[in-house]
């Protein structure tokens, strides 16, 4: 429950403390005094957008403090779920800077406005005239029925398997799509992989290939130019091999008279060595050389087919084309791997929709055995509100269709008067009438989960006289076991209140203010009198203010 809220440079509002109790508050005043003001601060403390225009001073932060008793409320869980001090005494803090940023604090921690809202859930409820047209949607009216079905656990795992199935759905959609994609493509990929296959390409062959046929191409001069080398070297009067043996047996009467000339009979030993290698080596090469047509056209041949596949693939390197070849193989493996994953995806989808058929079911019956009972409280708490004639026509319709609360559809019809037919409740029901209903909606909800704090914004619209005190009487029978809050402009709610504050607004040196005030008793009677007949307070209207009162 709300224990006290404080206000600072809000709306109208300067400065604003107030202490609450548990039971049954009644707010009341004139229009225009200030009602909104305070459930706008309220709504911002639970997480609602805030502007500059909130501010009373432009130059000053507001800040909109509430103290909440939250010890029955079994919300440990979610203060560590995010992280948060828990306090039996919950403080909760919003301030909207002059800049037009806006903070929030949880017990003083900092906090982003979905965690407010998540948290707001738990604390308060505001039940506005908008709330009570919300009554015609279909989800609203399944929370009902499901409340009293207690179908809040077999619903909660039904939501996980749910979300679970989506997601297998999405995945098969998404290899379904892949796999289609992938067909349309097999037919070229494979002839590419073969045709790569078939070249048989090896990392570092293009260079050797190119050699060979370099080689292969120019074998005339190539032997020519080793055969004429080898000539050189190796005439008999003036080769080269003779004349660095000339040299070397020059060199080699003087290589004991001086290091320096050893020095060079060695290098000229070595170079004789080192020729004669190169002349062998020559002699190998032109014997081995020949002119060999086929070959050249072998080799011709595959630097074509590779410079090819090169031009295809837009690649530049044989190691690329074998990087092509390795990821066609494994997106024609991966095809065949689709299949398994599909098989695999779809039998996990067929077992999730069986135990998704089986939460259904359960989630039905327990609906079908709560519509009567929801049907005969409704109708026996609205007879004591004037609708005596009242009937309701709830029917749920299957469907093959999982939606996010199982796989019902529901028709849920009024009629308020006999000889009527059923219909729809926004098209039937009057603005009173609704009233009346969400009412005793809320009176059924409360014996049935923890509700948080309400607070009933004008839920008294179309109403008045006998059915005005038994809906206060309804009001204060749901606040013996949790903080109901009444804005009201009807004496005989008022007057139910187990305290009673009133908003008024005055203005002060061309400055307006609002305010909240615990009346007393002697102020309250004054209040429901004024209610009653107005700003001049008669005689009878304070006797039937106090017979109100008692």
């Amino acid at each position: 429950m709300i224990t006290s809220l404080s206000i600072k440079n809000y709306a109208l509002i300067e400065k604003l403390t107030i202490d609450f109790s548990k039971g049954f508050s009644i707010i009341t005043g004139e229009t225009g005094a200030g009602k909104s003001i305070i459930l706008g601060a309220i709504g911002l403390v639970l997480g609602k957008r805030a502007d500059l225009t909130s501010l009373k001073n432009k130059e000053e932060k507001c800040v909109i403090e509430a103290h909440f008793e939250i010890s029955k409320y079994n919300l440990k869980g979610f203060f560590e779920a995010n992280d948060l001090d828990y306090e039996d005494e919950t403080i909760i803090r919003r301030e909207i800077l002059p800049s037009g940023k806006s903070r929030a604090f949880i017990n003083d921690s900092p906090v982003n406005l979905q965690e407010l809202q998540d948290l707001s859930l738990f604390l308060i409820d505001i039940h506005s005239q908008q709330q009570t047209q919300e009554l015609s949607d279909e989800s609203v009216q399944f929370k009902i029925i499901d409340a009293i079905a207690n179908n809040a656990e077999t619903i909660q795992s039904y939501q996980e398997l749910l979300k679970a199935y989506k997601s297998d759905k999405s995945k098969l959609n998404a290899l379904l799509k892949k796999q289609s994609d992938s067909r349309k493509e097999q037919e070229y990929n494979t002839f590419l992989l073969n045709e790569l296959i078939s070249a048989k390409l090896k990392s570092g062959e293009q260079e050797e290939l190119e050699a060979d046929f370099e080689k292969l191409n120019n074998v005339e001069i190539i032997k020519e130019s080793i055969d004429k080398s080898l000539a050189i070297a190796n005439e008999e009067q003036f080769g080269v091999f003779h004349n660095l043996n000339e040299i070397k047996a020059s060199l080699q009467k003087i290589a004991l008279f001086s290091p320096e000339y050893q020095s060079i009979f060695e290098r000229v030993t070595s170079l004789a060595i080192e020729f004669d290698d190169v002349s062998k080596e020559l002699q190998n090469s032109s014997e081995k050389l020949l002119n060999d047509p086929a070959q050249l056209e072998l080799v011709s041949q595959k630097i074509q087919l590779i410079y090819n596949l090169q031009r295809k693939h837009q690649v530049n390197t044989v190691d690329e084309l074998i990087e092509i070849q390795t990821t066609l193989g494994n997106t024609l493996l991966e095809l065949d791997n689709i299949e398994e994953e599909i098989a695999i995806l779809s039998k996990s989808i067929e077992q999730k929709a069986s135990e998704l058929d089986i939460f259904s079911a359960t989630i039905h019956q327990n609906r079908t055995n709560a519509i009567p009972v929801l049907s005969q409280k409704l109708i026996s708490i609205l007879e004591t509100l004037g609708m005596p004639n009242v009937r309701f026509n709830m029917e749920l319709l299957p469907s093959e269709t999982y939606f996010q609360n199982g796989k019902d559809e529901l028709q849920f019809l009024f009629s308020a008067n006999k000889g009527t037919d059923f219909g729809l409740l926004k098209k039937v029901a009057s603005g009173g009438e609704m009233s009346r209903i969400m009412l005793a909606v809320k009176a059924i909800l409360a014996q049935y989960s923890k509700l948080p704090t309400l607070i009933f914004d004008e839920i008294d619209t179309g109403v008045s006289g006998e059915i005005a005190i038994r809906m206060g009487e309804i009001m204060k029978e749901m606040s013996t076991t949790m903080q109901i809050f009444a804005i009201t402009h009807l004496p005989q709610i008022a007057a139910k209140g187990d305290s009673h504050f009133k908003v008024s607004k005055s203005t002060i040196d061309d400055d307006t203010q609002s305010e909240l005030k615990l009346l007393s008793q002697d102020e309250r009677v004054i209040e429901i009198a004024q209610m009653l007949s107005g700003a001049v307070v008669s005689d009878s209207a304070l006797n039937h203010a106090k017979a109100l009162l008692n």
